[in-house]
């Protein structure tokens, strides 16, 4: 899916040299744009096929739990390494490895003979996206040194996300009901190949990055526990939420020792950087979480196939396109803080009107308090990313993606793990209820938030604020 006559203008913006071609810019700029459409398609893609491989693989809720969550959970915990390794190589290299370890994992998904296997595989597919998406921003970052064309060019990129997640469900619905489930992972290697195609712009300068391990290790640990502990219910699940504990306090321990962590003290001291990647855990924890618990709303309790369930998402997803598009209009009259604010009110007020629906309502009235909740999502990307880079330095922009994209991670790993447990004990209906309730809470307090940088940076002539 795409807009008529803005891919083509924003791209070509990017850098022509005299209509000969495009510039190396303008091809770092597509290949990231194609990373970031790749990873975003396989969040939305297989969420959809997901109760349909619980029913072929088995494993119930938690099983299909554990097919979305074991790609989350190492994508969200690697990326505090990824960051790192992206400006210790260079972001054309880290893209490149990660585009080739996403399809030889996507292969392996597809040719997947049981759930443990399929797990797996989704856990390696996590690390190769880990490797795209830090790069990708850090070759978006490197495009351009105005504040304003990169602003554009962030817009196009977060476009690419967009696109790929309101086009997910359809395709999801499309290859799943057609082809299969596997059909979702086939479906990458392509589009991994055409990135890999397309990788010949020119090597970005590698920048002194140490790597933090013993951090990094105690996120995989801390984050493991927590998820195991939300999803599973049995005689270990007990001893998770301690070793949770453990594991976070030694995070937190291993950052202060440490001569060069994985969340440099300048990110961690900015009040902006902080609200912006805040932002990101916000905004995936609350979209995501309400697709899941819909998706296995409109499949098992109405009884829809995936094609159906498909359809039934396009309101949601693309209205994430228009919102990107909005939003990047908007940052530069209102300021990114105000942007950020409104789009997150919305997206409250979506999630206001649903709750006041239930999710019971008739399907005209669900699908139309959706667009809300599309809209404001979709709008809130590109004003987090452009208030997160405009608040650090050029040498971090891969390590500040690499946060922004743990905290957005984390937040679609909770979001399903916490939402999935509500629903799997409290039922579908009741659960949505609860759900759709602590998104909206989330929701009012990241807006605020948001509303209190946008007073203390107010809009700069001509600018950003």
């Amino acid at each position: 899916m795409g807009v008529p006559g803005r891919g083509g203008s924003a791209v070509r913006a990017v850098g022509a040299k005299g209509g000969r071609g495009p510039s190396g810019a303008a091809l770092g700029v597509a290949t990231a744009c194609l990373g970031f459409f790749l990873i975003m398609l396989d969040s939305t893609v297989v969420n959809v096929a997901a109760p349909v491989i619980g029913d072929e693989v088995g494993g119930g809720i938690s099983g299909i739990q554990w097919v979305i969550n074991a790609y989350v959970l190492v994508f969200a915990s690697s990326l505090l390494t990824s960051g790192a390794v992206a400006d210790r190589i260079g972001a054309v290299r880290a893209l490149g490895g990660g585009l080739a370890l996403f399809a030889a994992a996507s292969l392996a998904c597809a040719l997947a003979p049981s759930l443990p296997w399929l797990v797996a595989a989704r856990a390696v597919q996590g690390l190769g996206a880990a490797l795209i998406l830090p790069s990708s921003l850090s070759l978006v970052r490197e495009s351009a040194e105005d504040g304003a064309a990169r602003a554009r060019r962030i817009t196009l990129w977060a476009m690419s996300g967009g696109v790929a997640v309101s086009a997910g469900p359809v395709v999801g619905g499309v290859l799943t009901s057609g082809l299969g489930w596997q059909a979702v992972f086939w479906v990458n290697l392509p589009l991994c190949a055409l990135g890999l195609a397309l990788r010949r712009a020119p090597a970005s300068p590698p920048r002194p990055a140490p790597l933090d391990l013993a951090g990094q290790a105690a996120a995989v640990v801390a984050l493991a526990s927590l998820t195991y502990a939300i999803v599973e219910d049995g005689p270990l699940s007990r001893w998770a939420l301690p070793v949770f504990g453990l594991a976070a306090a030694g995070f937190v321990l291993a950052e202060i020792r440490a001569p060069h962590p994985v969340v440099p003290a300048t990110l961690a001291r900015s009040a902006r950087a902080l609200t912006a990647v805040g932002t990101g855990f916000v905004m995936n924890a609350s979209f995501f979480g309400i697709v899941f618990v819909f998706t296995v709303y409109f499949q098992q309790f109405q009884d829809h196939g995936p094609l159906v369930t498909g359809l039934m998402f396009v309101p949601l997803t693309a209205l994430t396109l228009v919102g990107n598009l909005i939003a990047g209009k908007l940052m530069a009259s209102l300021g990114t803080w105000r942007v950020l604010a409104l789009s997150q009110g919305v997206e409250a007020l979506g999630c206001l009107a649903l709750l006041a629906a239930g999710p019971g309502a008739p399907p005209a009235l669900v699908l139309l308090c959706f667009l809300p909740i599309g809209l404001g999502a979709g709008a809130t990307s590109p004003p987090m990313t452009t208030a997160l880079l405009d608040a650090v330095d050029p040498a971090h922009a891969g390590a500040a993606g690499g946060l922004l994209g743990v905290m957005r991670q984390v937040g679609g790993l909770l979001g399903v793990a916490v939402f999935g447990a509500v629903i799997s004990g409290l039922g579908v209906t009741s659960g949505a209820r609860l759900a759709l309730a602590l998104c909206l809470t989330m929701l009012a307090v990241s807006a605020a938030l948001a509303h209190v940088q946008a007073r203390r940076h107010p809009v700069r002539e001509g600018g950003d604020g």
